[in-house]
């Protein structure tokens, strides 16, 4: 059975650990690889490639990163396809959206293509007599990222282009649940002309991520998971003197006002609620009803769910199947659950019928209706395709509702008032909000994060605030009292 080794030092690394761990196809349940999973020692020589290319990439000149940067671009746009398959044999989601995956992850790399203009400092002349003061932003070390399952290319990408571009070194510890992605773009990344040891990738579990929280040659941590595990993250890194950006759970809410377009508020739910299998931190997982719309609403919903196919990620279909047995599992027991609290289950998504094998890890879209606000139905993070109805009777006890909520990741609204959308807008306390729009992940030159229990330090991800994580400023006072002479060079000046 082929085994997913690390990255390091620019070359595929087996390291001393003989634990592995099984990498499942889940579309057909069985175990289509295995994956390595790093000891202390695997990650801190992960660590020490890194640190050796550190001070050699520092110096490197912005203009010969930007031509590595948009190289790799140019790669990575070249050959998403075969990044998707990928995706789509390790995680399950179809091809379509593994595709939108990885151009969500492009809208970053182009983002960060344009760094010498966000590495830029501040200029004051003249602030004493014949004394100036500048500013400016330098890289931090050797980088630590922990991304999640659900989003193997894309989650990544918001992450360790940015940091490279700023001049860092990283360690990138991709889930063990689908680990292929991570070292096919570290690959492609040196094919773009990276240096060894500036991107390496060490895989694990627990014990390779406690060893990067620990290690005192780890300047910052960039995570994205569960709650319980980012606060663990941010606990751990920051005890251990390192800068943390840990983004956790969420339970996004959708209020639907009684002047909403029902059509767009049905497509837009079943898009945002199934999308991946909802598999997603920014799924919409709780329709907040204000009546009477609840009614006629979940009669769209329903509608356009019986119409939804799922099944393998080639065949078509427009979901797929869970990542593991285990989850699928969990988040079945969630709609026994709503029974048992009172709720209506109005479409099933277990026994779903599928486009593939029935060994797959298969659960189909599931719409839940009169789900008590008490009930782990609507308190938990489920993460799969359980959409939930909560009725309410005014604009007030939706927005009450969801300011509640311990989470504060996304919402939306959807009205055609523009007095309502902008007073939803300034009273929601949530880091991203969407009017009209069911999943608002901002594009790449703005930054991702949310509030409350959804993240853990106080820098959001990607965009301005991405950059400013992965940098230090430093003040320069400065006096010259002789003018400095460069010599003659009749040549037009050529940045190398």
């Amino acid at each position: 059975m082929d085994i997913v080794d690390h990255w390091i030092s620019g070359a595929r690394f087996a390291g001393e650990s003989t634990r592995t761990a099984p990498v499942y196809n889940p579309a057909e349940g069985v175990v289509a690889r295995e994956v390595r999973l790093g000891s202390v020692a695997d990650v801190e020589a992960a660590i020490a490639s890194a640190k050796a290319a550190f001070p050699g990439w520092a110096e490197t000149s912005m203009a010969k990163r930007q031509q590595i940067l948009f190289s790799f671009r140019e790669l990575l746009n070249a050959r998403k396809g075969d990044l998707a398959e990928i995706l789509t044999a390790e995680h399950g989601k179809v091809i379509g959206d593994a595709l939108g995956e990885i151009a969500r992850g492009l809208e970053v790399v182009e983002w960060a293509t344009g760094f010498p203009h966000l590495l830029k400092g501040e200029y004051s002349e003249n602030v004493s007599s014949s004394v100036d003061v500048y500013s400016t932003k330098e890289p931090l070390g050797v980088i630590g990222i922990i991304s999640p399952f659900n989003f193997p290319a894309m989650v990544p990408l918001w992450y360790f282009p940015i940091a490279i571009a700023a001049g860092n070194t990283v360690v990138l510890k991709p889930s063990e649940k689908d680990p292929s992605a991570s070292i096919w773009m570290a690959d492609l990344f040196k094919e773009a002309g990276l240096p060894d040891g500036v991107l390496n990738v060490v895989n694990g579990d627990k014990v390779a991520v406690d060893a990067l929280l620990e290690s005192p040659d780890i300047a910052s941590i960039s995570f994205v998971g569960s709650t319980p595990i980012a606060r663990y993250i941010y606990e751990t890194g920051t005890k251990h003197g390192k800068r943390v950006q840990a983004l956790g759970g969420a339970k996004n809410h959708m209020l639907v006002l009684p002047d909403a377009d029902l059509e767009l508020v049905a497509d837009s739910a079943v898009n945002a609620g199934f999308g991946s299998a909802g598999e997603r931190c920014m799924a919409i997982s709780v329709i907040v009803a204000v009546e009477p719309v609840a009614d006629a609403l979940i009669e769209k919903i329903s509608s356009r769910m019986s119409a939804l196919s799922v099944g393998e990620g080639h065949r078509g279909c427009d979901m797929g199947p869970l990542i593991t047995k285990e989850h699928r599992d969990k988040v079945s027991g969630y709609i026994d659950l709503a029974t048992v609290d009172g709720a209506k289950v109005v479409v099933d998504g277990r026994g779903v019928k599928v486009d593939g094998d029935a060994d797959g890890f298969w659960l189909g879209p599931t719409l839940i209706d009169a789900v008590p606000t008490d009930s782990k139905v609507y308190l938990d993070e489920i993460f799969g395709p359980v959409l939930s109805i909560v009725r309410v009777k005014s604009y007030e006890e939706g927005i009450a509702l969801i300011n509640s909520s311990q989470y504060g990741n996304g919402s939306a609204v959807f009205t055609n008032d523009g007095g309502a959308a902008r007073r939803f807008q300034r009273e929601v306390q949530t880091g991203m909000v969407g009017i009209n729009v069911p999943i608002p992940v901002p594009i790449g030159y703005y930054s991702f994060g949310g509030w409350k229990d959804s993240l853990f330090g106080d820098t959001k991800a990607y965009g301005p605030q991405g950059f400013h994580f992965f940098t230090r400023e430093k003040a320069v006072t400065r006096r010259w009292l002789d003018p400095s002479h460069a010599g003659v060079n009749l040549g037009f000046p050529e940045n190398k």
